[in-house]
Order: C-alpha cells, then structure tokens, then sequence
C-alpha cells in the first residue's frame, strides 16, 4: 500500500485502514513511525491539526488526537488498540501537509517520483 497514494486520495481511506489493520503489529508500528517522518518531509504544523482530526473521523478525545494536539508524534508507542486510529489521523495530517507543499513548492511540476503518482482505479480500466 502506498501511503502516498492515500495522502493524495488515490486509493479510498477505507482500503488503507484495512490494509493497515491487516499487517502485524510490529508492522504497524513500522508504519505509524513512517508516516511521522512523512508528515515532517511534507511540512505538517500545527494549524493542520483540527483539520487532521475532523478528517480522519476519530473523536478530538481520543489519546492520538490529544496528542496531536499537543504536537506529539509517538503513537507508535501506544497500545495495540489505538494504531488504527493513530494510522487515520497521520494519513490525514499528511495528506494536509502534502497537498499544501504540492501546490506552493511543486505547482509547476516537480521531480518528485511521490507527486507523480497515476491513479490505479483509472489504470485499472
């Protein structure tokens, strides 16, 4: 699963939620350490944070959320119970920030192979 094709809406957030919830927890924790590190590549701050948390559908209560909020990034380390969750927000806030860098820094094109994504449902057919 390409987490870039999920920032960039290219493949529902469904699909990324149950590949995620498919992998090992270890793996998963892989992931949302990765995901982090995406966020900081794309330049997430902290004005995306209630739009990260609207976005991905999990309550402004929950421990990643709360977090978030207090732009904190170690979800990796929570229990097994909230990953999925923590994987939902991450997506969001990266899609935020990605999408916001790929118009301001790479409008006019860019070498980036990760902003030059195809869409698979429209390969598909």
């Amino acid at each position: 699963m390409a987490l870039n094709e999920l920032a960039q809406g290219l493949r529902p957030a469904a699909e990324g939620v149950d590949w995620f919830e498919g992998l090992p927890e270890d793996e998963q924790r892989k992931v949302l350490r990765a995901l982090v590190e995406f966020c900081g590549q794309a330049r997430a701050c902290e004005d995306d944070v209630p739009e990260s948390i609207a976005r991905s559908g999990i309550r402004p209560t929950h421990t990643p959320a709360v977090m978030l909020t207090k732009w904190r990034f170690g979800m990796a380390a929570l229990p097994a119970y909230e990953l999925a969750k923590s994987f939902r927000l991450l997506v969001a806030l990266f899609s935020i920030a990605d999408t916001r860098r790929r118009i301001l820094h790479c409008a006019d094109g860019c070498g980036h192979e990760w902003h030059n994504l195809s869409d698979p449902q429209r390969d598909a057919t």
